[in-house]
């Protein structure tokens, strides 16, 4: 499934992939900064308030008359320090002895006194949330008077107006370090991006050099970072498939096409001679049956072409059935024993064994072994006809006796229309086509054939078919 809302450009998609992933961390670093700044804000004011409230408390135990808690009222006012700030000093049931409240904000229910032989601690503090009024916190205790020793409730409450100012600031701050990291990483993230990918821009501008006239250019290797190392070798190594594929299939048409103009030129030839003059019956029945056996050969070459194409695409499937290897090795040398005994040669058969093929293929391969072997057999040497069942495999042999094949040239002999330079002086009527077709049968079945000269001027193919 393609994604199709992402960016075509990796660099644009790494870059924005790198910047979620700054947002995210960033603002993690950014809010957990926030938040113990927050915290700490707002305990220090909290620590200050109860400071405060201590300091009432004992300032009452000092007092001698109620006046002289009044007469503090202006002490009390100083040590508000905000002039938002509350303290009220009242006898439970009374009104207040002493209250600064500039705001004249209620205080909240939450705002129980401490006993007065307790200290105040940060569990003690409440806020309240009022509309149009800072939010405020909360300290009350309770204080025994020192001048009749009655019971006085201590009350402080104390506006978070810079607290939150405060808050504010460190919020806006922390948003503006967080969107300048992130556009600070992605725009290195992009830049550096863009120089690394440097090296991909190269090997896609060699890339676009090669043409079907020019297979020799490679990607550079050397150049490409670690991680596409491995992907321009194997891209050199499809040039190179393609390359050598491209060659073959030039040489293959060349040779195509010499292979068919040699007849169609011979028919023509002969039809023109035989049309330049009025000839007897007998005159055009020789010309008709030697342009017949040019046409045969003609067909006989675009049938194996057509069979190699087949072959080649995969489009031949094939039953396999068990096959007496010794027998149909026997009955091949019977059927070219004529052939054999002209040019001065005979078969020795050695077989046995069972092999599991497409006889009509497996036959057609053998059968243009032995035609290649009396073709170019040295007269009056044995053609030798080998089989054997091996653990896994069945192998069967055609063995003869002709002129040395250089070992450069034995790879090349399953090539289309290839012949090697010992016979290729030799007249013959074959289209060079016979080995290539051995191959491809070879390979339908999944086995293999070689070919080597285990000595001098001994010529093995072996076919090998998988059990």
């Amino acid at each position: 499934m393609v994604v199709r809302w992402l960016p075509r450009s990796l660099a644009v998609r790494v870059t924005l992939l790198c910047g979620l992933i700054a947002v995210s961390v960033t603002g993690m670093l950014g809010g957990n900064y926030f938040f113990a700044a927050r915290s700490a804000i707002l305990a220090h004011a909290d620590e200050q308030l109860i400071m405060r409230v201590e300091r009432l408390r004992r300032l009452l135990g000092d007092a001698r008359s109620v006046q002289e808690l009044r007469d503090q009222a202006m002490l009390l006012e100083a040590l508000s320090g905000s002039s938002g700030d509350v303290f009220v000093l009242r006898r439970t049931g009374e009104g207040p002895l002493v209250e600064v409240n500039p705001g004249q904000v209620a205080p909240p229910a939450c705002a129980v006194p401490a006993a007065a032989d307790r200290p105040l601690a940060r569990a003690d503090v409440c806020h309240s949330e009022t509309p149009g009024v800072p939010r405020m916190h909360w300290a009350a205790g309770a204080a025994r008077s020192g001048h009749d020793g009655r019971m006085v409730e201590v009350l402080a409450g104390h506006a978070l107006a810079s607290e939150m100012q405060m808050i504010r600031r460190s919020r806006d701050q922390v948003l503006f370090s967080t969107f300048l990291a992130v556009l600070a990483c992605s725009l290195l993230v992009y830049w550096v991006l863009r120089h690394g990918l440097r090296p991909l821009h190269r090997v896609a501008a060699q890339a676009s050099l090669i043409e079907p006239i020019n297979l020799a250019i490679r990607l550079p290797e050397y150049d490409a970072p670690l991680e596409l190392q491995q992907m321009v070798a194997v891209f050199n190594a499809m040039l190179d498939r393609i390359a050598t594929g491209y060659g073959r299939l030039s040489q293959f048409s060349a040779d195509l096409a010499h292979e068919i103009r040699t007849p169609v030129g011979a028919v023509i030839g002969q039809t023109q001679v035989a049309l330049s003059r009025t000839r007897s019956p007998e005159e055009y029945r020789q010309v008709l049956e030697s342009n017949l056996e040019e046409l045969n050969r003609l067909r006989r070459t675009v049938d194996d072409i057509l069979f190699l194409a087949q072959a080649d695409h995969a489009t031949l499937q094939i039953e396999r059935t068990p096959m007496d290897m010794a027998a149909e090795l026997q009955r091949i040398a019977d059927y070219f024993e004529g052939p054999a005994d002209e040019a001065g040669l005979r078969f020795v058969v050695q077989a046995g064994g069972m092999a599991r093929v497409n006889p009509p293929l497996a036959l057609r391969a053998l059968h243009n072994l032995v035609v290649n072997a009396v073709r170019y057999s040295t007269p009056g040497t044995v053609v030798r006809l080998a089989a054997s069942e091996e653990e896994g495999a069945s192998t069967m042999v055609v063995e003869n006796q002709g002129l040395p094949i250089p070992p450069a040239q034995m790879e090349r002999l399953f090539d289309r229309f290839y012949r090697a330079e010992a016979v290729h002086d030799r007249p013959a009527e074959s289209s060079g086509l016979g080995l290539a077709i051995v191959k491809a049968i070879m390979d339908l079945h999944g086995g293999e054939v070689r070919a080597s000269c285990p000595a001098p001027g001994t010529i093995r193919f072996e076919l090998r078919f998988p059990r």
